[in-house]
């Protein structure tokens, strides 16, 4: 790091609270881990560990050999875990034994869909594919988890590495925390993947970052009969039409306008023939807020158009609300931490404000117990092809993400333990038993 960099970050150091002055030493630990992460030996291992998950996809609850292949690697780091946690989850431990105790999290599941990708490491399951980045996240903290063992000495505390199943709608984090993933942990952090954002750099913000996300679908039972003949008949269909169109007033007539909120219907079944008015019809769709109180008004009033609407047209409707993602909401003290952490790494000009965005996280729920802080890390190389978005069939993955992710992931955790250590009681009785 050139001499000015160091400076200005000694100088905005000071002018922070005592809890977020790190100090040379700290930043030391921030740059020797990125050099170390960007060792050829260390890089060539976690591409190829990337591309074994890669290659074997699996869904929510179901990644017994994902979750085989973490344990496998911990195993060789001698880094002692816990498992399994909420079905197939990893829970790591990496230092003291002792109090603080800091947080990682990285995602395990794929998505049921097919990938479109020609390439020699393309996902050998059908109909299943890593197409949100999650093989690079686990990828990333089995690559922290090895820089942290390395440097072990220098851990002032414990680092809990959690490997968590289920993120895709599944609810994997509140399981995770049901099952004492964080027990005695006082903040953790979780990284996402942007194909958007150059290498290199990193965006969040404090406050609300990602909507709260909840599913919900409807059936709505009339009287099916001839379309020839539709007075004979209470029409689903066109009860389910009035039920789409005012479905989208909610958020144009009833929300605030510097309240963002979504509502969107995805899915409509209803019917197989062109001459038959069905007995039924299907919809289902996600509504979004960036807290929790629009995000409860709306459910009620979802809710209460599909019934009342279905009521008018003289049928009947049935609502199942889904699992759901409260918003996520970063931590404003981890936020001014994240910044010079992630400034000693990648440098100040990389360190990225964005404005929040309608997606979601099952993050969110690990926010609701403890501080956590969620953040975006780029690989968009100008010089390669663009990069799809998450969720694509074509979706890829810049690989050259892995050491900036992996660096990031250390670094945060130990200088957390460094800088927050006299602020945490240090108490005998509460280590864990299994280090």
């Amino acid at each position: 790091m050139k001499v000015f960099s160091w400076v200005f970050l000694v100088f905005i150091l000071h002018l922070l609270s005592p809890a977020l002055s790190l100090n040379g030493l700290a930043l030391d630990i921030s740059i020797r881990f990125l050099n170390y992460a960007k060792k050829e030996e260390l890089v060539n291992w976690m591409v190829g560990v990337r591309r074994k998950i890669h290659e074997n996809p699996e869904l929510g609850y179901e990644e017994f050999e994902t979750s085989k292949l973490i344990r496998a690697e911990l195993d060789k780091m001698g880094i002692k875990y816990k498992y399994p946690v909420a079905v197939t989850g990893v829970v790591g431990f990496v230092g003291t034994g002792k109090p603080p105790f800091v947080a990682l999290r990285a995602d395990m599941d794929a998505l049921a869909m097919k990938e479109m990708v020609e390439w020699k490491h393309k996902s050998k399951v059908p109909g299943t594919m890593h197409a949100c980045g999650h093989d690079a996240h686990v990828t990333m903290l089995l690559g922290a988890a090895k820089i942290l063992q390395e440097h072990q000495e220098e851990l002032k505390g414990t680092v809990v590495l959690v490997f968590q199943p289920a993120e895709e709608g599944g609810g994997g984090a509140k399981k995770m925390i049901d099952a004492g993933a964080l027990e005695n942990v006082n903040a953790i952090f979780g990284l996402h993947v942007d194909p958007m954002l150059p290498i290199g750099q990193v965006a969040s913000r404090p406050g609300p970052l990602l909507a709260g996300n909840g599913f919900f679908e409807a059936v709505i039972s009339g009287k099916g009969g001839h379309a020839a003949i539709p007075q004979q008949s209470i029409d689903p269909i066109l009860a389910a039409s009035n039920v789409i169109v005012n479905l989208q007033h909610l958020v144009s007539r009833e929300a605030d306008p510097l309240d963002s909120q979504v509502v969107t219907v995805a899915k409509f079944q209803g019917g197989g023939a062109f001459n038959v008015i069905p007995d039924s019809a299907k919809i289902g769709g996600t509504f979004r807020a960036f807290s929790k109180e629009s995000f409860m008004q709306l459910r009620q009033r979802i809710n209460e158009v599909i019934t009342r609407q279905a009521s008018v047209q003289r049928c009947k409707a049935s609502i199942d609300f889904l699992e759901n993602d409260p918003p996520t909401v970063n931590n404003e003290q981890l936020h001014k931490y994240f910044k010079i952490v992630a400034g000693g790494v990648l440098g100040i000009d990389n360190i990225k404000d964005m404005p929040p965005s309608m997606g979601s996280e099952d993050f969110a729920f690990y926010q609701e117990v403890i501080p956590g802080y969620f953040f975006f890390i780029g690989m968009q190389n100008e010089t390669r092809k663009q990069l799809q978005s998450p969720h694509s069939p074509l979706f890829e993955i810049n690989e050259d993400v892995l050491p900036h992710g992996a660096a990031l992931h250390a670094s945060l955790a130990a200088n957390y333990l460094l800088e927050f250590q006299t602020e945490v009681p240090l108490p005998e009785e509460t280590h864990h038993d299994e280090l």
